[in-house]
């Protein structure tokens, strides 16, 4: 949790909401279901918007609270329920409800596939369980109803970095005329290049600041790169052929596999920069003399535990 624990605070941004204040924050249960369902509840907060999991009717979802004492739902199919695990549906329901005004209640977003035969898909089906497309849906509805705390640019960063790299916009790699010329893999050659710049990397929090570009949970290489595997999948589909689907199930769980790798390393970045020394090596002692001992070693302060 001490990634979400966090509240960096930016010139650029806004703060990010804090986490929910009950006894279930500390629970081992909760905080998993918490880092699975990351992808949508990190962009929200830092929206502004206060979210918290809960358990709905056969399964986990995502609660946000709203400036006007409205929230809105974001879920899994409930009926029938979803057998996928939980934080990665094969669709998502967002609705905005009022806990006193029932003609608040409108459905922002429905990407889960219709059980019936012959029903109208609407037109978000194809999304699946993307969280981009449900992220920005929400994003568009708010700013009309005038409920969204820290309206986030389409083209600005929305996870702050930490302010201590001195890092510089990532360039293309420099390539002979003849290289250039020849290769066409650009996408494999810009993640050449940021390992070149890792190579390079003169602190672990720079490190650290790379591998936010990789693990970030909405706009990090992995989870494009489950989008990508997914979108494939969708297009594989389109062939209508029994090879077509055997391939789209393939790529949707090379999908689920990209995003789990995620899961398990989303706390590689706070990790990475807590091996950052605060204090200079002390120098080793002169044969000819005993200095005085060098002061104690400065360890990262220890996140907070909330509690109510």
């Amino acid at each position: 949790m001490a990634a979400d624990e966090e509240n960096v605070t930016d010139a650029r941004v806004a703060p990010i909401a804090p986490l929910p204040d009950h006894r279930d924050v500390n629970m081992p249960w909760w905080q998993e279901l918490w880092r699975r369902h990351a992808h949508i509840t990190t962009p929200l907060r830092e929206r502004g918007l206060p979210c918290d999991i809960e358990f709905g009717l056969s399964a986990y979802i995502v609660r946000v609270s709203l400036p006007d004492d409205s929230y809105l739902i974001i879920s899994p199919p409930q009926e029938p329920s979803s057998e996928r695990p939980p934080g990665n549906p094969e669709g998502w329901i967002a609705t905005r409800e009022h806990p006193y005004d029932p003609s608040l209640f409108e459905v922002l977003y429905d990407s889960a596939p219709s059980d019936t035969p012959g029903a109208a898909q609407r037109p978000e089906a194809r999304h699946g369980g993307s969280a981009r497309p449900l992220i920005e849906a929400i994003d568009h509805r708010l700013a009309q109803l005038g409920l969204l705390p820290h309206p986030v640019s389409p083209t600005a960063t929305t996870h702050p970095l930490p302010a201590t790299p001195t890092l510089h916009p990532p360039k293309a790699p420099v390539l002979s005329e003849t290289a250039a010329r020849a290769s066409v893999y650009v996408y494999g050659d810009a993640l050449r290049a940021l390992t070149d710049r890792l190579n390079g990397a003169e602190s672990h929090a720079d490190a650290a600041a790379l591998l936010h570009q990789i693990l970030e949970p909405a706009d990090g290489l992995l989870a494009q790169l489950g989008e990508f595997f997914e979108a494939a999948g969708e297009k594989a589909k389109e062939a209508e052929e029994d090879d077509g689907f055997d391939l789209s199930y393939d790529l949707a769980d090379a999908a689920a596999e990209i995003r789990s790798l995620g899961e398990v390393l989303h706390v590689a970045e706070d990790r990475m920069r807590a091996l950052t020394p605060l204090v200079p090596a002390a120098r080793p002692p002169s044969s000819l003399a005993s200095p005085p001992s060098p002061p104690p070693r400065v360890l990262p302060p220890a996140q907070p535990r909330h509690t109510r």
